[in-house]
């Protein structure tokens, strides 16, 4: 008995390690992605910067610099902050658009909530598809 019960273990073990890896979370996915953002902003990297944005803003903004520009320009608490931290995340439609809640203080001390729609492409990737600033850190909600 006790032979069968080892056997059944080793089948069992050998049968999970074959099995596919786990997919990532496309929450955390996407979390670390608008982090490499923003980085991508602090470095003032604009190619790494506008290899987050989806086609749509991509098409609105046909050159990195015009993006990058229109980024310091309009949005300054993302393009600089002085710290951030991620609040609630939301999941619609299996992961196929995301919502992240980003609390920000800018560097002219003024606290800001950021609401990044992040959009599943056809290659299972996700890109930034646009970016909502609103002017103080008490959740709204998404």
């Amino acid at each position: 008995m006790r032979a069968f019960f080892a056997v059944l273990v080793l089948c069992v073990a050998s049968l999970w390690s074959l099995s596919p890896a786990r997919a990532e979370d496309p929450v955390d996915t996407t979390r670390s992605m608008i982090e490499g953002q923003i980085n991508a902003f602090l470095h003032d990297d604009p190619e790494a910067a506008y290899s987050y944005a989806a086609p749509g803003i991509k098409a609105a903004y046909p050159d990195k610099n015009l993006f990058f520009a229109m980024v310091k320009k309009s949005y300054e608490p993302v393009f600089h902050p002085g710290n951030y931290a991620f609040g609630r995340s939301r999941s619609i439609d299996n992961g196929a658009l995301i919502y992240h809640e980003v609390l920000i203080s800018g560097r002219d001390g003024k606290d800001w909530t950021a609401i990044y729609q992040v959009i599943r492409q056809p290659d299972s990737s996700y890109k930034i598809g646009g970016v909502q600033i609103l002017p103080d850190t008490e959740s709204k909600g998404i």
